[in-house]
């Protein structure tokens, strides 16, 4: 086994894991100042997900032999390798972070900047691949934290695909370059032996995870106390090693994209260019980012910026799309010459009235009150119709123009705005567009404040955001989580359940549970579960299945008394509330002897005995394990 994967002392690599993880959360107190902020912080902000999941295996098995507790037999033959490969990722992962939290660099295209820009790929690709190999039947994993996991796999995996391609030959200079520096340092012949690696790297796909593999052994073996003989490394290399025709490493160069077209701050192809006080132009993401960081200068030129406004720099944008199509390369904007590319590669014809909606925008801007408030209801009507014209609205860059209006004082305006940004975020590729243009904390505050109807589709408007799981983690931290609680006590029937709904999702994110369980949720499900007038108990129940795996969560549940209540559900509650009033016991009480003494005391055994014959596959499951649970209480 390599070194850096090697079980030190008598411990868990769960627990190993899991000291790895808070030291990456800590190397981000202090904040990140470098050119790699944004990457630092979105992987510790991945990685930190990781937690709830090794604190529930860590007790699993805390010998030496952990990779031998199950039987690689039931599992992929893979299996037994997941968490090396994991603990490994995390350990690069955290040696990236304190190179990467602090780098400048006059140049970011030099060698450095490149060479941890791609570092930053490599472990994203293989936290992914780790976690794709996870054995969940060989451990007792609640629900909620797989998926959990799941949601951190599908981020980074989604975070590689917006990396790039990767082949083998750039693996080897991401993970193998800091070990062949210092090998250089030590021992010169290791280091002449090690740059021969890249010529004979085996070819890119299915094979990169095979031969990183390979390199992570040769690693081993080049940082042990004992470096083998340089015989011993021909031997290695040509034994590990697939031979790789030169012609499939020579690369055609990049095509050079005109710096007038980059954004200055993230140095890639813009899309939705922006013209700032100063004159310069950014792209609006990150721009916005930044004002919103509470900065108040040209990132550019450092002046102090007269105003916040941002412009859209429509002949840029013509010029970069014109660029794009004459060079035969994706354009940065959605719609082409009237069609849009689908995900699956093929392009849909839009059709619609693109000047009478620049003409209401242009009203939207310009006009006054009267004429802004039949603008925007006549946007909310064409918004409702059709994807096309969701397409087209967005395209012609509503969206910032309807936050703003959002803060207005007019409350049949920001009626209709609320409920046109509600319904252009059906469209999967506007929510990412409502998201940079800052939707979130004026949503919230209509949320708080605006009239019912504005309310309950502000709430709508969360939940349907917050279906793109990065978007969860920005809601979450925005303050909407109290002021959904307040609509679910409060508000209309609709209203509730529009809360209901954006809290079930948002929760699936476990770093909102304790938010929404400090926000008074539990009090608020428990009058659900207990009102029959609001006709609710299932979505109570289905919220409180998920908050109950938070710590936080759980100890509000016992103390609002709703263990009570979830008991009687399991006598009298149909097949779907017992199934969930089962889960829910089950997070509470397992490996908790007070809570499994309770529910004892209240007779649970017998409706428990029948929900495990009788119930559904997922009661049965849940009863059955509880059942286990209250036979090992009886009998110590």
């Amino acid at each position: 086994m390599a070194e850096g994967v090697a079980c030190r002392g008598n411990r868990a690599p769960a627990a190993l894991m899991l000291d790895l993880v808070h030291d990456i959360v800590g190397i981000s107190s202090g904040g990140y100042r470098g050119d790699f902020k944004k990457d630092c912080t979105d992987l510790v902000r991945r990685v930190a997900l990781l937690t709830y999941f090794l604190e529930e295996i860590r007790d699993y098995v805390g010998a030496v032999n952990w990779s031998e507790s199950y039987p690689s037999s039931s599992a992929s033959s893979s299996s037994p390798d997941w968490w090396s490969d994991l603990l490994v990722a995390l350990q690069a992962a955290k040696r990236l972070l304190l190179t990467a939290s602090s780098f400048h660099s006059i140049d970011t295209s030099d060698g450095p900047a490149k060479r941890i820009s791609f570092q930053f790929q490599c472990i994203t690709w293989k936290l992914e691949k780790a976690l794709g190999k996870i054995p969940y039947d060989h451990f007792d994993i609640s629900e909620e934290v797989q998926e959990q996991v799941a949601l951190v796999r599908a981020q980074l995996r989604r975070a590689t695909e917006r990396y790039g391609s990767l082949n083998s030959r750039n693996i080897f200079k991401s993970l193998f370059q800091p070990i062949e520096e210092e090998a250089c340092n030590t021992n010169p012949e290791v280091s002449a032996k090690l740059d021969i690696i890249p010529q004979n790297f085996g070819p890119q796909g299915d094979d990169i995870d095979k031969n990183v593999k390979k390199l992570e052994r040769l690693k081993s073996s080049s940082m042990s106390s004992e470096v083998c003989p340089s015989n011993e490394i021909d031997a290695k290399v040509q034994e590990n090693l697939v031979d790789k025709d030169s012609e499939e490493i020579k690369k055609p160069d990049a095509l050079l994209v005109p710096n007038d077209f980059l954004c200055p701050i993230s140095l890639e192809l813009m899309r939705d260019p922006v013209i700032v006080a100063t004159g310069q132009t950014y792209e609006r993401s990150y721009i916005q980012r930044w004002i919103d960081c509470g900065n108040l200068t040209c990132p550019k030129t450092q002046q102090k910026l007269d105003n916040l406004t941002l412009t859209s720099n429509y002949v840029l944008r013509s010029l970069i799309s014109q660029w794009c199509a004459k060079h035969n390369i994706e354009q940065p904007t959605g719609l082409i010459n009237g069609r849009i590319k689908k995900s699956d590669g093929s392009f849909r014809d839009i059709s619609g009235d693109m000047a009478a909606i620049q003409a209401l925008i242009c009203k939207l801007l310009n006009g006054c009150s009267e004429e802004r408030r039949a603008a925007v209801a006549e946007i909310r009507s064409l918004s409702k119709r059709s994807t096309d014209n969701r397409i087209l609205i967005a395209e012609a860059g509503a969206i910032p123009i309807l936050v703003n209006l959002l803060t207005t004082e007019d409350v049949t305006t920001q009626e209709h705005a609320v409920t046109s940004i509600l319904n252009l975020s059906i469209y999967e590729n506007n929510k990412s567009l409502i998201m940079l243009a800052g939707a979130i904390p004026s949503i919230v505050q209509v949320l708080r404040a605006g009239s019912m109807e504005a309310r309950e589709n502000a709430a709508a408007t969360l939940f349907s955001l917050s279906l793109a799981d990065e978007n969860k983690i920005t809601i979450g931290a925005s303050g909407a989580i109290p002021a959904l609680v307040d609509l679910l006590q409060n508000g209309s029937l609709r209203g509730k359940k529009d809360a209901a709904t954006a809290l079930f999702n948002l929760c699936i994110y476990h770093g909102n549970k304790g938010r929404a369980a400090r926000a008074g949720i539990i009090i608020a499900l428990l009058r659900m579960l207990t009102d029959s007038r609001t006709c609710m108990v299932d979505e109570a129940l289905t919220i409180l299945s998920v908050l109950a795996s938070n710590h936080e969560a759980k100890v509000a549940i016992v103390k609002a008394g709703t263990i009570p209540v979830l008991v009687d559900l399991l006598r009298t509650g149909s097949p779907r509330k017992k199934e969930n009033a089962a889960a829910i016991l089950l997070s509470v009480c397992k490996r908790d002897p007070e809570n499994l003494t309770c529910i004892s005391g209240l007779d649970a055994a017998i409706p428990l005995m029948e929900l495990a014959k009788s119930g559904t596959e997922r009661a049965k499951r849940k009863a059955a394990s509880l059942l286990e649970h209250l036979q090992k209480l009886h009998q110590h």
